[in-house]
């Protein structure tokens, strides 16, 4: 717990001195995420299109320099366009595919940016060369059933009420993942039952820490949840990316990698954890916590009026897509800049005087998902389990994917 009460102190602090020196892909890794803030996209279609933007630069930067494998292979390579003009005009034409709406947003990003790069041949090559690459990368994925008629069939039996609210994005339990067989592939086994002391340890922690009521909770913890929303788990983890690799001075190739490394990890988080959340169908802590008379667990007693800091999302409960998200972000992190201290701030998108300081990838990751208890929207195992996912996903993308070229 020191790391964590370290990252509440560092809420007053700012970070070490850093100067973030802008390069196209942070400027456009910014671009997509106001085109996506103007127009409420969040969760899983937000990663989604990160994803395609950054996949879409990568494949550009390399389509030019050739120093890493390529996401897709069939485009040739152009050593004479420049690469900065490639990546640019691959995250405009995936962005314009998406939010045609934004078109004057993205258009201006990608004046400024074309502003930076000599007007010559090889900018021109670089612009055409990196609308192919885009347009590859989105045909690929228009086959990923992410967008297939929602489907879900509530579980119930016939003539008794269940809540009229569908879950969130439910196709994503079938959709295709980034670079791997299959959504399930990193599926885990159950939760556990309810009548085992690991589940009682969970429901009790979660029922005293997480209660809109709780007197265990401390003020900076509640401090700590309400920044931790939805709209800000994924973009921290951007802010991290982008503060570290601008002080360690990363090419635009190394950049670009990263990001698209990081873009894919979280986007398969949604995929693989939708596949196991309705697998199991778990039920969240407000219900479990005004059932616990009907768990057949003696050590889980039933608080009838029992509520959560945090409003419950509408998806089942385990796996944890927060442990999933910082497991996935952190690996791919850490492999590329180490586990060492690493000074950043991750700043709330929609109010820039809100942020949390860190000292290390892996003390926001530890923030990330105590949260989700402290909130009262997750169980401790969900998250220790949904971790070691997102670790999975990152090695799996590391060692199979964007490796050098030799």
């Amino acid at each position: 717990m020191n790391m964590l009460k370290a990252a509440i102190v560092g809420l007053a602090l700012t970070s070490s001195t850093t100067l973030v020196r802008a390069d196209v892909i942070t400027d456009w890794n910014k671009a997509a995420m106001d085109v996506m803030k103007a127009v409420n996209v969040a969760g899983n279609p937000w990663t989604r299109s990160m994803a395609l933007v950054n996949v879409s630069m990568a494949d550009a930067v390399n389509s030019v320099q050739n120093r890493y494998a390529r996401y897709t292979t069939e485009l040739p390579i152009d050593p004479n366009a420049s690469a900065e003009a490639a990546a640019a005009a691959a995250a405009r034409e995936i962005l314009m595919r998406q939010y045609p709406g934004q078109k004057a947003r993205i258009d201006a990003a990608f004046t400024e940016t074309m502003q930076t790069i000599p007007d010559n041949p090889a900018r021109v090559a670089g612009i055409a060369l990196g609308e192919k690459v885009a347009a590859a990368i989105f045909a690929e994925r228009q086959s990923d059933a992410t967008n297939v008629p929602d489907t879900y069939r509530p579980i119930t039996t016939p003539g008794v009420w269940v809540p009229t609210t569908p879950p969130l994005f439910p196709q994503y339990a079938t959709a295709k993942p980034w670079g791997m067989e299959s959504a399930s592939q990193f599926r885990p086994g159950p939760p556990p039952a309810l009548n085992s002391a690991l589940y009682a340890r969970d429901y009790n922690e979660t029922k005293e820490m997480g209660g809109a009521k709780s007197t265990k909770r401390t003020d900076a913890q509640s401090d700590a949840v309400r920044f931790w929303t939805q709209a800000n788990l994924a973009p921290a983890w951007y802010q991290a990316a982008t503060e570290v690799s601008a002080r360690r001075g990363l090419p635009v190739a190394e950049n670009a990698r990263l990001f698209a490394l990081m873009s894919m990890a979280l986007a398969n988080c949604f995929i693989v954890d939708w596949d196991a959340k309705f697998q199991y169908n778990s039920w969240r802590p407000i219900t479990a916590i005004r059932n616990g008379d009907q768990d057949g667990n003696d050590a889980t007693e039933r608080d009838a009026g029992w509520q959560p800091l945090n409003a419950t999302p509408m998806h089942p409960e385990y796996p944890s897509p927060a442990g999933i998200n910082a497991g996935a972000a952190r690996g791919v992190l850490e492999t590329v800049f180490g586990n060492g201290l690493e000074s950043f701030v991750a700043t709330d998108i929609s109010d820039a005087r809100l942020s949390r300081s860190f000292a290390s990838f892996a003390q926001m990751d530890q923030e990330h998902k105590e949260v989700r208890i402290w909130g009262g929207i997750h169980f401790r195992n969900s998250l220790e389990v949904g971790e070691e996912m997102g670790r999975k996903i990152a090695a799996h993308l590391l060692a199979n994917y964007m490796m050098p070229v030799r």
